[in-house]
């Protein structure tokens, strides 16, 4: 029996790992911030579905979400 076994080795370091979970849940964030503002009558508008936060804040809140995701793929954590 050897003891030079091979260690699998990930395509990823712990850190571009971490950093892709928090862009994960940016994105999951952006979209929470999206949900909602709906009626529950559908005869009646309702003018909530056009504030800030489901159309300024939400939608910028998920490209910075997939902004740190590509991030956490692109990184090299070989380099200094």
């Amino acid at each position: 029996m050897k003891n030079n076994e091979q260690q699998p080795e990930f395509l990823f370091d712990k850190i571009n790992y971490k950093i892709l979970l928090i862009g994960i849940g940016v994105i999951a964030l952006g979209f929470i911030l999206m949900s909602g503002g709906g009626s529950d009558d559908p005869n009646v508008f309702s003018e909530e579905i056009f504030n800030f936060r489901r159309i300024r804040l939400a939608p910028t809140t998920v490209l910075i979400g997939f902004g740190i995701t590509i991030y956490a793929i692109l990184k090299n954590p070989k380099k200094a």
